[in-house]
């Protein structure tokens, strides 16, 4: 009997011992691709260095700069412009979309139109962001662009303006663009989530007499809690990383007026070859990114526990 449950014991472990080799593949992944390169930038950050030659260690020096950099912290104000246009308003702009297509627009017009309707909404998150960013520079150019042409038609040219050659409009315009591309994300979350909603909440809410709006703050609100915490993780998170956009529409122009922590990084490695300078601007960044990831997760899991413990 020993015997037998030696061997069982040791069966068991075998087992458990040979789920590990599945992790390795994604950790030599993970090293290859996170670990060590983040590792190079720190140890450039903490160099003098131009991308050819030898790296002259200079300490914390880079960061001493950095913080007194008013370019820098400039960056990081556009960045919570750039929060406010891809995760506040989406999400605001997503949940009410989400509940009139889930609530009014598939019962009285068919599944069929509302999912029409949330894949055109959809649409921008598919298109690569090259294509979309030439779209919207062509819509935004002064003299032809569809924006400044339909003003001129209907009699409003005063109104017309060089939306990204403006310091003072370029970032709104960029906002906008911002907005466009990040609705379809938080629509189709929410009415992901919106689908295990009991509709015997909206049946008893409309017997009592509560009107849509009314129906949207107790319940839809209420039970997309989850959703909303993790569109606003996510989304936060892409704001503060955000380049593409940037660098297809306006380069951090004009001036600086757009520029944001991931291209100012990028413009000191490769047009200044300030490497080491803007391997500090990077590692700031990941800090920030992860300090904000953590908070963000802190208190979904906050959320959901009080979400879980109220249901």
């Amino acid at each position: 009997m020993s015997s037998l449950t030696a061997v069982r014991r040791r069966s068991k472990s075998e087992r458990r011992g040979g789920y590990w080799w599945y992790i390795v593949p994604g950790a030599i992944g993970f090293l290859a691709v996170v670990v060590v390169p983040f590792g190079m930038n720190l140890w450039y950050s903490l160099t003098s260095y131009r991308g050819v030659g030898d790296p002259v260690f200079i300490g914390l020096e880079n960061y001493q700069r950095l913080f007194a950099d008013p370019l820098f912290w400039a960056s990081f104000r556009h960045s919570v412009a750039f929060i406010v246009a891809m995760a506040i308003l989406p999400t605001a702009i997503g949940v009410v979309v989400a509940a009139v297509l889930f609530n009014h627009i598939s019962p009285r017009f068919g599944s069929k139109v509302a999912s029409f309707l949330r894949a055109t909404y959809y649409l921008p998150q598919i298109l690569p962001i090259a294509v979309a960013g030439v779209l919207w520079k062509w819509m935004y150019q002064p003299q032809y662009g569809i924006i400044n042409t339909t003003l001129r038609d209907i009699g409003l040219d005063g109104l017309a303006r060089n939306w990204l050659g403006d310091s003072d409009l370029a970032i709104y315009a960029v906002m906008n663009v911002l907005v466009w591309l990040q609705i379809g994300y938080t629509v189709v979350v929410f009415m992901a989530g919106l689908s295990r909603v009991d509709p015997t909440l909206y049946e008893a809410a409309e017997i009592d007499g509560a009107n849509w709006w009314q129906q949207f703050r107790a319940i839809t609100l209420n039970q997309l809690r989850p959703e909303i915490a993790v569109v606003l993780i996510t989304t936060s998170v892409a704001a503060l990383k955000v380049f593409a956009p940037i660098f297809v529409l306006t380069r951090g122009g004009p001036g600086t007026s757009t520029m944001v922590p991931a291209y100012f990084s990028f413009s000191n490695f490769f047009t200044t070859t300030k490497v080491g300078y803007g391997a500090a601007v990077a590692s700031v960044l990941a800090l920030m990114i992860a300090v904000v990831a953590v908070a963000l997760l802190r208190y979904q899991t906050r959320s959901s526990e009080g979400f879980d413990d109220g249901r």
